[in-house]
C-alpha cells in the first residue's frame, strides 16, 4: 500500500493525467444568516506560531517530544496523553485570536478567557455540525490543553521562560438537553495573549479552512508570514522542510511539495519548484492580477 501511494504521488508530481485537487467545498454557504457578525471579522493568526512549527501536520497521534531551533529561537513541544495538538486543532486558536482582535478594535474589554459558541466555531472553520463533530471539538481542546511548550520566543516584548500549555484550560459552560456542548470558555496562555495585545497577528484568508492537507495549511502560514504582500519569496527546500515541522523523510517531503505545486490550491499564493536549485518560490497572486481560489 505504501509503495502504491508513493507511485501515485510521483505520477501526480509528474502531472501524469491526474487532475489537480480542488479546495474543500464551502460547507455553509448560507452561514451569514446564522453567524453574520462573525463574517465581519478579519480572521487572524498569531505571527509566532505561523513562523515556527508548533503543531502536528498529521491526524495520526504524535506522542514524540520534539525540539526545534532556528536563529537562536528554541521550541520544545511535549505532547499530552492524547498526542500533540494538530494544525486542525489550531483552528480554535485562530477563532479565539480573531474574536479578541475584533473586540480590541471595537474598544471592548478583553481577557485571556474567551467564550465560544461551539456551533459558530464549527461553521466558521468549515466543519460539519453533526454530533460527532462536537465530540471532535472536545478532543481538539484536550490536545491543546495537554500539549506543553517550552520556548524562548518573546511576544509583545515579554519572554515566557517556563513551560505552558497551548491553552491554559477549557470548560463547557452550556449544554443542549442531549448533552452536546453549546458554549465553551477557553483560557489562552499568557504567551499567546501577549501576542494579541501586541498586535503580533496577521490576517488569514477564509479559504484557509478549506485546505484539508496539514502541509498545505503549514505552507500557507509560511507564505503569509514570509511572502505576505510581496510579489514573491524563495526558500531552499531543506530550510522549508525545517520550518514546516514535517516529520516525513526529506525525500517524501520533496514529493509532497511537487504534488502541492501541481494542485496549486493555496489561497492567494502559487508555488513553483526549481529542481536544479532545490528551491521553492511562493508568488503572491494579487500582485499578478490573479485570484487565489480554485
Amino acid at each position: 500500500m505504501e509503495k502504491l501511494s508513493e507511485l501515485f504521488e510521483q505520477a501526480r508530481a509528474a502531472q501524469a493525467h491526474i487532475p489537480p485537487r480542488k479546495l474543500q467545498p464551502d460547507r455553509h454557504p448560507n452561514r451569514d444568516f446564522f453567524v453574520a457578525d462573525i463574517l465581519d471579522w478579519a480572521l487572524k493568526g498569531d505571527c509566532a506560531s505561523m513562523e515556527h512549527p508548533f503543531f502536528s501536520l498529521s491526524k495520526t497521534p504524535d506522542r514524540k517530544e520534539r525540539r526545534y531551533e532556528r536563529n537562536g529561537n528554541t521550541i520544545t513541544i511535549k505532547p499530552g496523553s492524547d498526542g500533540r495538538a494538530t494544525i486542525w486543532d489550531k483552528d480554535i486558536l485562530i477563532f479565539c485570536v480573531s474574536q479578541l482582535v475584533e473586540a480590541i478594535n471595537q474598544g471592548r474589554p478583553v481577557s485571556r478567557t474567551v467564550r465560544l459558541k461551539a456551533y459558530d466555531v464549527l461553521v466558521t472553520t468549515n466543519r460539519h455540525t453533526g454530533g460527532d463533530h462536537y465530540k471532535r471539538l472536545r478532543q481538539a481542546l484536550s490536545r491543546l490543553a495537554g500539549t506543553r511548550i517550552e520556548t524562548n520566543i518573546a511576544t509583545n516584548g515579554h519572554r515566557i521562560r517556563q513551560g505552558f500549555g497551548l491553552i491554559d484550560n477549557w470548560q463547557i459552560v452550556e449544554r443542549t438537553p442531549s448533552g452536546e456542548m453549546l458554549a465553551i470558555d477557553v483560557t489562552l496562555n499568557q504567551w499567546l495573549y501577549n501576542a494579541i495585545l501586541g498586535r503580533e497577528v496577521l490576517t488569514l484568508s477564509r479559504d484557509y479552512f478549506r485546505l484539508d492537507g496539514g502541509l498545505e495549511r503549514r505552507l500557507y502560514e509560511l507564505a503569509r508570514k514570509h511572502c505576505g504582500n510581496q510579489p514573491r519569496w524563495a526558500i531552499g527546500l531543506n530550510l522549508l522542510y525545517t520550518k514546516s515541522g514535517s516529520t516525513a523523510e526529506l525525500k517524501k517531503f520533496r514529493q509532497h511539495i511537487k504534488i502541492i505545486v501541481v494542485d496549486n490550491r493555496l489561497p492567494d499564493y502559487r508555488l513553483s519548484y526549481d529542481s536544479d536549485a532545490d528551491r521553492v518560490t511562493f508568488e503572491y497572486l494579487k500582485t499578478m492580477g490573479l485570484s487565489g481560489t480554485n
